[in-house]
Order: C-alpha cells, then structure tokens, then sequence
C-alpha cells in the first residue's frame, strides 16, 4: 500500500490542479453581460405576452397528447376504452414525432413500433420513407431484421419508393445479425436497381458489421469488391477498419490499413483515426509505440480532443506511469479541457489499482460534487479497489448508492462484485449475487463462474468448487442451445 502510495504522489500533487480550472476573463465579461441584460429587460410587450400564452397551450395539448401515448403503450385495452375518434386520430404532430424520436434514440423498438402505428392513425399522417427508414435503423440495432423487413415491406405497400438510402439501411439490418446471406442478397438487389447502387457508405456499414463480428473473409470480399465497381473508400472506411483490427490485435493489418489511407488522395486521418490507433496500441501495452503515433498525428497538424486525452490517461493508469498521467491532466488543465465521466471513471480506476484509496474516495467525492453521475464502470472501479483492501463495509456502501439511485448494472459489474467477496472471503455474499443475477435476469457468463469457482479452490473448499463447475457447464449448455 505504502508503495502505491508513493508512485502516485506526482499524481495527487497535479490533481488539484486540474480540477479547479480558473474561468475564462472573456467567459466572466459576457455573463455579467447576459446578467445586465436580464436585470434591465423588465417589461414584456404584447408580443411575447401572446407568444408566452400560445406557449403555454401548447404545454396543455402536449400533456394531453402524451397521456394518451402512454396509455396507448400499457395495454391495448386502456387504448380501446380511452382512445376516441375526437382524441386519439388528433393528436398534435410535434407530441407524436416527439414521443417516436425520443423512443428511436433510446432503442425501444417495441415501444417505437407502437408510437408508429398510433402516428399511422394520425388524420394529418402522409406516408414518410424517411420515419421508415429511421425505425429499419433501430430495429438493426436491436437485432430485430425480420421486423426490419415487414417495415421495408410496408413502407413499399404505402407508397414510398424504397431507394439507396432504405436499402442501405435493411442490409444493415441483416449484417448486424450476422445473417450475411440475406445482406449479400440485398447487395445483389441494389446493383440491378436504378438509382440504389451500393456506394462507399453502403459498402462502410456492410463492412462495419462483418468486423463486429470477426467475418474477416468477408471483409476482404467486400473491399476487393469495392476496388473492382471503382468504389473507393472513405475516411470513415479506413477508420472502421483501423478501430476494428486494433480491438483484436491485428497490428500489422491495422498498420497496412494506415498506410493505405495515407496514400489515398483526398482521403486525411483526422482524431477518430489518432484515437482508434492510440486506443490499440495503449490497451495493449505497447506505450513506446503509442506515443510514437500520437507525435506522428500532432506533427500533421491532428489536433487531440478530449476522447484523445482518455485514452492517454487510461493507457498510462494501467501502465502505472503515474508521473505522465500527471503530465496529460496538466495538459488537460492548461487549455481548459473539462473532465467527462470517462475522465472520472479512469482516474478512479488508476487510484484504485494503485492501492491508493483515500484519493481513489476523493476523486468520486470530486465527481459527485461536479453534478457528474457516476455509473456502472465507476462503482465497478470501486467495488475492485474495496476487495484488494479487504473492506467488505465499504463495498455495502457502494451497494447502498445503487439502491437508491437508477443506475443499471450488468453481468461485468456482478462479476466485479463476486470477485471482490471472493478475495476477503466472503462466500455467502458471494452466493447471494449469483441469486440475486437470476432474479434480475442478468445471466452469469465464464467469468462469473470462474471467478466463484477461483475463490472456493483458493480457500480449499473443492467440493463447492466441483459442483459450481457442473453448474457452470450445465449453464452455458443451456445457453448454447437456446441461441
């Protein structure tokens, strides 16, 4: 501990600093500007009376519009009794395409596609390919392609003409789910259809896809592709291709695809590209080489954001070069560059496997104070820190705050949690979260088995370490065969 302690003293001593950055003169000067201007306009003409009272109805109607929305979404009983021909096919077009965008963004197919249908009742409702082609995007995502193409087939029988753009988007559909023989054949399509030839973004999300998925043969297929049709790919291509080899560790793909870009005319690395080699390269320890790339994108003139920063901070946190962590959040701090929760989350992480806890606890106190919410990734930062130090008090704590807050925790937190239990030997609470996984209906993975299965052999209960690893194999059986 008093090691630990030590190797992080450059780093505490900048971290004060680079909390409380000073404000900006130009920042103060147009404040006080606003506040004058708000303290000498004190009259309201009768213009902006009437703006204010049209304003207010339309809050009304808004609020009115929305609780038939949400009634609609409870069950499809309350809509039949509730829903009128004087209500519910008069709703206010800005309240529905709201309540869609809203569902849209947050991935709520279900709730999207019931938003829609009520949108479809609408006396005002004209046939839009673009609402379709927003839901055909959403339902990709959430790995609902069948659904995807009843959508594209409805779209067609009310009379939208499915172009380029609507095609692009079922394709991706199909290759987020790994169904490559339905992409393929939709590929296929857009080749013999006039105007929905498969561009350079086409070819980009297929490509994305096949990479999410490891389907490497089936890259290269599409890339060869791309230089026979005279296709050439973009920035956001190589990016993807750069991001998606470096997770993996095909550094020498990775590379070729850099110097491929770099020899391409009118195709620039930007940050996106410095980000995705520096992420490759700092996860994987090879720091000499990090920086190396990170002066190489600065000399041609890429600038880092704050994404850049990140990556540097948690390269060099799990590197244990503390002194150069320091360095960054001095960098950070000189030109105004404010701390996000990844930021957060990363110093807290740093603290933690340092063995440093009391600035790990003051780093989160810091975090609060600053209105930023702390998530899964920070509590899982702080449940490890407490199991190294033995402190199963302190992990209640952290308990605590999850009760009572919304924050959602997934399988990696849980995993967290029971290896934390493990290590200070805590086996009935470590047998409580595995029961408490299955009430959530939060699945336990390889590693939550491992780590259980670890911590019983350690302390030489092999019994209990022989019946979890049956339990463990009957689990992911059952798994298998239910994908």
């Amino acid at each position: 501990m008093a090691r630990g302690q030590q190797r992080t003293d450059i780093f505490v001593n900048n971290f004060s600093l680079s909390v409380s950055l000073a404000l900006d003169p130009k920042l103060v000067n147009a404040f006080s500007l606003c506040i004058s201007f708000g303290l000498n306009s004190n009259f309201v003409n009768g213009q902006e009376e009437r703006e204010r009272r049209e304003e207010i109805n339309r809050k009304i109607a808004s609020k009115k519009a929305i609780s038939i929305i949400l009634r609609r979404e409870a069950t499809k009983e309350v809509i039949e009794k509730k829903r009128g021909p004087n209500n519910s096919k008069k709703l206010l077009p800005k309240t529905v395409l709201e309540a869609l965008h809203e569902r849209i963004t947050a991935l709520r197919w279900e709730s999207a596609l019931k938003v829609f249908e009520l949108l479809r009742e609408q006396l005002w409702y004209r046939p839009h390919a673009g609402i379709y082609i927003k839901l055909i995007v959403m339902l990709g995502k959430c790995k609902q392609p069948q659904r995807a193409r009843i959508l594209f087939d409805a779209m067609v029988e009310e009379g939208c003409t499915p172009n380029h753009e609507s095609y692009t988007a079922l394709l991706s559909a199909y290759s987020r789910s790994a169904l490559f023989d339905e992409a393929f054949s939709i590929l296929e399509q857009m080749k013999e259809i006039p105007g929905c030839k498969p561009d350079v973004h086409t070819y980009s999300i297929f490509i994305k896809s096949c990479l999410q998925v490891s389907a490497f043969d089936f890259v290269q297929k599409l890339l060869s592709e791309m230089v026979s049709r005279g296709v050439k790919p973009n920035t956001i291509t190589y990016n993807t291709l750069i991001d998606a080899y470096g997770k993996v560790g095909r550094y020498s793909e990775m590379e070729r695809v850099l110097m491929d870009m770099l020899g391409e005319s009118g195709c620039k690395p930007d940050v996106w590209t410095m980000n995705a080699t520096l992420r490759a390269f700092g996860s994987s320890g090879q720091i000499e080489n990090m920086e190396s790339c990170y002066e190489k994108f600065q000399a041609s003139g890429i600038l880092p954001d704050i994404k850049t920063f990140n990556i540097l901070l948690d390269s060099y946190g799990k590197a244990q070069m503390y002194d150069k962590m320091s360095a960054v959040m001095e960098f950070m701090q000189k030109y105004y560059y404010k701390w996000t929760i990844v930021t957060y989350n990363v110093v807290i992480d740093a603290f933690g496997r340092a063995g440093d806890i009391k600035q790990m606890e003051y780093v989160f106190r810091m975090m609060r104070s600053d209105g930023m919410k702390p998530n899964y990734v920070t509590l899982s930062s702080l449940v490890r820190a407490y199991g190294y130090e033995g402190s199963g008090e302190k992990i209640a704590r952290v308990l605590r705050i999850i009760e009572n807050s919304d924050i959602v925790v997934d399988t990696a937190f849980y995993n967290c949690l029971i290896g934390a239990y493990g290590r200070i030997g805590c086996l009935a609470e470590m047998k409580k979260v595995l029961e408490e996984m299955s009430r959530k209906g939060c699945l336990p993975d390889k590693i939550t088995y491992s780590t259980m299965i670890k911590a019983y052999s350690t302390l030489g209960l092999m019994r209990q370490a022989k019946e979890l690893q049956r339990s463990r194999e009957e689990a992911l059986d059952l798994t298998y065969d239910s994908a």
